[in-house]
């Protein structure tokens, strides 16, 4: 019986890598199954799957000895995707089918054969467009997730009886319709900020922060509404590009977080962890291929930690990578992964334990020594990659039970998008404005270069601070349609630095 070969693919990070499937079936010791190619368990326990799928889909019973080969050899096998393209592999070395070129193949077995979905649909579905495959058979589950790439076909089948129906005859199975996203009604369902009353000086903060992609640092007194802004944010960032939606669906994907309800991420995603987690649970990590922590999940979208000192300073520390770098780097003996993790933070904390220091209204109950031990969870390096430090205060009663109604985000989310047009045009969002052009394009005038350096003198800024300070200052500049960094620009972008010194200091 001859050597057959399928292909298929392994995800690796958000990126899929070719696997070619070889498998040998000749005269030996009848149920002898080998698999080598370095496979995990799973893939080790699918010859048990594949042996009764076979059996009970009517194809025939392996009374040959299998060999099969995972090549590269090098690199690790994990998951049951496998289990397909190894059944079509022994199939076509039993002579049950021939051609397989031009097949990219994935996909779990049941018992009795049917196909069960698979993680990472999306990406093997770019995998086999960049690398000239025309058809990808998928389970019908993943189908719809992986017909967003163009240039392919996708066919959703349910059985490994249609799989080889399929190999006979392709041209009578129709491919999935290709989806296409309609990533223009993104924001229409979010939380507004209409519901919002008072407040104006942190929705002021969180308008800047969308608009030019800074992190925010929101401290008050429980129950003053941190919260529900935070929850009201993602309503006033522009629409994903088709661009950000492929690489957030793609982070979905390899975490088996897609479904046919939800097969294309058309909203800016909103994680808010709780303050137990661990490092692998935010960062990423994990047994074996590392997978994906929640900063990779907020990818173009929001990262919200409520009461931030509750959150381990192990774990905090972590954050300063992906604030700065916009990806998260995990390295292993025997490879090296990158999740991208660009996202805007925004944070919620008390000013102490019991929460009251400096409200108006209760009184705090916490000592000087208390305080500062609660507030120094929170290191000085951290702070200064959080570019708005905004007060929350208690929203007084005449304001909590006015009839007037707030701006809404529709408002709001017009002025954002018109700053970040004008911040497209020099190619960059604010926040990442390249150290080398920041002079240039944050140039001041006069009356602002008095206000900096009063503001670098009495708050004792660092030099990261004072980068930061300026690329705010620019965004409060383009939502005021100004082509230079004035005085007042650079007055309100101080204003939002102020408060950490105001209990840090």
């Amino acid at each position: 019986m001859p050597l057959f070969q399928t292909t298929s693919a392994a995800v690796f990070g958000i990126d899929a890598h070719l696997i070619d499937v070889e498998v040998d079936a000749y005269h030996g010791e009848p149920g002898v199954f080998i698999t080598v190619g370095m496979p995990d368990t799973a893939v080790k326990e699918s010859r048990e799957r594949i042996k009764a799928a076979i059996a009970n889909s009517g194809l025939g019973y392996l009374n040959s000895s299998i060999t099969i080969n995972l090549a590269p050899a090098d690199v690790k096998k994990e998951g049951a995707g496998f289990d397909l393209p190894m059944a079509m592999g022994i199939l076509g070395a039993m002579g049950t089918v021939r051609d397989s070129k031009g097949v990219l193949l994935a996909g779990e077995l049941s018992l009795d054969g049917l196909l069960r979905p698979v993680r990472g649909a999306l990406p093997i579905a770019i995998l086999a467009r960049d690398r000239g495959f025309q058809n990808v058979v998928l389970p019908c589950e993943n189908a719809c997730e992986a017909s967003v790439v163009d240039g392919i076909r996708v066919f959703g089948l349910r059985h490994l009886s249609e799989v080889v129906s399929f190999f006979h005859n392709p041209g009578a199975f129709v491919p999935v319709a290709p989806l296409l996203p309609d990533l223009a009604r993104g924001g229409e369902f979010e939380p507004d900020f209409r519901d919002v009353r008072g407040q104006t000086i942190a929705k002021r903060a969180l308008e800047v922060a969308a608009a030019g992609g800074h992190n925010v640092l929101m401290i008050g007194p429980p129950g003053s509404g941190k919260t529900m802004l935070a929850k009201r944010f993602p309503g006033i960032l522009p629409p994903l590009t088709f661009t950000e939606a492929l690489e957030t669906t793609k982070i979905y994907s390899i975490s088996g977080r897609l479904g046919r309800e939800q097969s294309f991420i058309t909203q800016r995603p909103f994680r808010a962890p709780h303050h137990t987690i661990s490092d692998a649970g935010l960062i990423g990590g994990g047994v074996g291929v590392p997978k994906p922590g929640e900063v990779s999940f907020a990818h173009n979208g929001v990262l919200f930690l409520d009461e931030l000192p509750e959150f381990p300073r192990s774990v905090l520390e972590l954050l300063r990578q992906p604030l700065e770098e916009g990806e998260i780097v995990l390295a292993r003996s025997q490879l090296t992964l990158h999740f991208p993790s660009r996202f805007s933070l925004i944070a919620a904390m008390n000013p102490c334990p019991c929460g009251f220091y400096g409200d108006e209204q209760r009184d705090c109950r916490c000592t000087g020594a208390i305080i500062q031990r609660y507030l120094g969870r929170i290191s000085g390096p951290l702070l200064d990659r959080i570019d708005i430090h905004v007060s929350v205060p208690t929203v007084p009663y005449r304001e909590l039970r006015s009839r007037e109604e707030g701006e809404g985000s529709a408002r709001m989310r017009e002025r954002v998008l018109a700053a970040r047009e004008r911040q497209m045009a020099r190619g960059y969002v604010n926040a990442g404005i390249p150290h080398k052009t920041l002079r240039k394009v944050c140039e001041l005038d006069e009356a602002g270069e008095r206000s900096l350096e009063t503001a670098m003198r009495k708050l004792g800024l660092s030099a990261r601070a004072h980068d930061r300070l300026l690329k705010v200052a620019r965004t409060v500049a383009d939502l005021d349609a100004s082509e230079h960094v004035k005085g007042k620009h650079i007055a309100e972008a101080v204003q939002f630095r102020s408060l950490d010194r105001k209990y840090w200091a």
